[in-house]
């Protein structure tokens, strides 16, 4: 499997945090040197592991501010 290379541009907001330190992240991250992009995911104390998560552009960030402010 290929090295999967990474930046956190910005951590734009902790979600949450699990009693073992695991913290749920709203980050901007570029992923193997492409254009950033916004990123959910959980990662481990010092970021030393991460679970899995999901990427948005900003154009689906902003579609799912929009649909989460109607409810």
């Amino acid at each position: 499997m290929a090295e999967l290379k990474y930046e956190i541009i910005d951590t734009v907001a902790v979600l949450s945090e699990s009693p073992k330190g695991w913290k749920k992240e709203l980050n901007l991250i570029s992923w193997n040197g492409r254009d950033p992009k916004y990123d959910i995911r959980d990662w481990a104390p010092n970021r030393e592991k991460m679970g899995k998560g999901i990427t948005l552009t900003e154009d689906e960030l902003m579609a799912l501010k929009e649909i989460l402010q109607q409810k």
